[in-house]
Protein backbone atom coordinates (compact mmCIF):
# COMPACT_ATOMS: atom_id res chain seq x y z
CA UNK A 1 0.00 0.00 0.00
CA UNK A 2 1.49 3.19 -0.82
CA UNK A 3 2.24 5.61 1.75
CA UNK A 4 -0.10 7.82 0.53
CA UNK A 5 -2.99 5.92 1.08
CA UNK A 6 -1.85 4.37 4.43
CA UNK A 7 -1.99 8.54 5.39
CA UNK A 8 -5.41 8.87 4.33
CA UNK A 9 -6.39 5.54 5.77
CA UNK A 10 -4.53 5.85 9.23
CA UNK A 11 -6.51 9.76 9.60
CA UNK A 12 -9.66 8.02 9.50
CA UNK A 13 -9.27 4.70 10.75
CA UNK A 14 -6.78 3.21 13.17
CA UNK A 15 -3.94 1.11 11.77
CA UNK A 16 -2.87 -1.77 14.17
CA UNK A 17 0.62 -1.57 15.08
CA UNK A 18 1.73 -4.25 13.14
CA UNK A 19 0.35 -2.34 10.23
CA UNK A 20 -2.13 -6.10 9.41
CA UNK A 21 -5.72 -4.17 9.90
CA UNK A 22 -7.42 -1.03 9.88
CA UNK A 23 -10.64 -0.73 12.18
CA UNK A 24 -13.91 0.46 11.15
CA UNK A 25 -16.97 0.22 13.81
CA UNK A 26 -14.80 -1.81 16.38
CA UNK A 27 -14.37 -4.67 13.77
CA UNK A 28 -10.44 -5.04 11.96
CA UNK A 29 -10.01 -5.14 8.31
CA UNK A 30 -6.79 -6.60 6.64
CA UNK A 31 -4.95 -4.38 4.75
CA UNK A 32 -3.30 -4.90 1.50
CA UNK A 33 -0.13 -7.13 1.19
CA UNK A 34 2.65 -4.63 1.65
CA UNK A 35 4.63 -6.62 -0.73
CA UNK A 36 2.81 -6.30 -3.68
CA UNK A 37 4.67 -3.66 -6.09
CA UNK A 38 2.68 -0.16 -6.58
CA UNK A 39 1.58 -0.67 -10.03
CA UNK A 40 0.37 -4.16 -8.74
CA UNK A 41 -1.89 -3.16 -6.07
CA UNK A 42 -3.19 0.17 -8.03
CA UNK A 43 -4.02 -2.60 -11.10
CA UNK A 44 -5.76 -5.19 -8.36
CA UNK A 45 -7.43 -1.71 -7.02
CA UNK A 46 -8.63 -0.62 -10.54
CA UNK A 47 -9.87 -4.16 -10.97
CA UNK A 48 -11.62 -4.12 -7.57
CA UNK A 49 -13.45 -1.04 -7.74
CA UNK A 50 -14.63 -2.02 -11.62
CA UNK A 51 -16.07 -4.62 -10.02
CA UNK A 52 -17.69 -3.22 -7.30
CA UNK A 53 -19.44 -0.88 -9.90
CA UNK A 54 -20.97 -3.53 -11.72
CA UNK A 55 -21.97 -4.96 -8.37
CA UNK A 56 -23.79 -1.48 -8.37
CA UNK A 57 -25.34 -1.76 -11.96
CA UNK A 58 -26.52 -5.44 -11.67
CA UNK A 59 -28.31 -4.13 -8.79
CA UNK A 60 -29.88 -1.36 -10.44
CA UNK A 61 -31.34 -3.84 -13.10
CA UNK A 62 -32.12 -6.41 -10.66
CA UNK A 63 -29.95 -8.69 -12.73
CA UNK A 64 -28.94 -11.62 -9.94
CA UNK A 65 -26.44 -13.63 -12.68
CA UNK A 66 -24.17 -10.19 -13.28
CA UNK A 67 -24.55 -9.84 -9.33
CA UNK A 68 -22.96 -12.86 -8.44
CA UNK A 69 -20.41 -12.49 -11.06
CA UNK A 70 -19.18 -9.32 -9.94
CA UNK A 71 -19.51 -10.06 -6.36
CA UNK A 72 -17.08 -13.22 -7.30
CA UNK A 73 -15.01 -10.49 -9.35
CA UNK A 74 -14.73 -8.29 -6.02
CA UNK A 75 -13.65 -11.69 -4.35
CA UNK A 76 -11.13 -12.56 -6.74
CA UNK A 77 -9.39 -8.67 -6.34
CA UNK A 78 -9.50 -8.86 -2.62
CA UNK A 79 -7.85 -12.25 -2.41
CA UNK A 80 -5.14 -10.81 -4.59
CA UNK A 81 -4.94 -7.91 -2.83
CA UNK A 82 -4.34 -9.80 0.39
CA UNK A 83 -7.25 -8.32 1.55
CA UNK A 84 -9.12 -12.01 1.53
CA UNK A 85 -7.87 -15.70 1.70
CA UNK A 86 -4.62 -17.11 3.15
CA UNK A 87 -2.61 -13.98 5.61
CA UNK A 88 -0.07 -12.36 3.99
CA UNK A 89 2.67 -12.83 6.83
CA UNK A 90 4.02 -15.49 7.57
CA UNK A 91 4.88 -15.60 11.35
CA UNK A 92 2.12 -17.78 11.94
CA UNK A 93 0.02 -15.36 13.76
CA UNK A 94 -3.64 -15.93 13.63
CA UNK A 95 -5.90 -13.68 11.36
CA UNK A 96 -8.41 -11.55 12.44
CA UNK A 97 -10.28 -10.48 9.69
CA UNK A 98 -13.66 -9.10 10.09
CA UNK A 99 -13.36 -10.16 13.94
CA UNK A 100 -14.60 -7.54 16.33
CA UNK A 101 -11.23 -5.61 18.00
CA UNK A 102 -12.67 -6.40 21.62
CA UNK A 103 -12.44 -10.11 21.06
CA UNK A 104 -9.03 -10.01 19.50
CA UNK A 105 -5.53 -9.16 21.12
CA UNK A 106 -5.75 -6.25 19.42
CA UNK A 107 -8.39 -5.06 21.95
CA UNK A 108 -6.49 -3.37 24.69
CA UNK A 109 -4.47 -1.29 21.87
CA UNK A 110 -7.58 -0.16 20.55
CA UNK A 111 -9.11 1.15 23.97
CA UNK A 112 -5.86 3.18 24.86
CA UNK A 113 -6.38 5.14 21.98
CA UNK A 114 -7.59 8.70 22.31
CA UNK A 115 -10.26 9.03 19.96
CA UNK A 116 -11.85 6.14 18.41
Amino acid sequence: MAMQEISRLASEHPITPDGRYFVVRNRLWRMSDPSLSGAERDRLVGELMQARRAVGQAKRKNDHEAEAHARRQVDRAKIALGERGPAWWSDGAPDFNRCMIGNTPYAAWFEALPLK
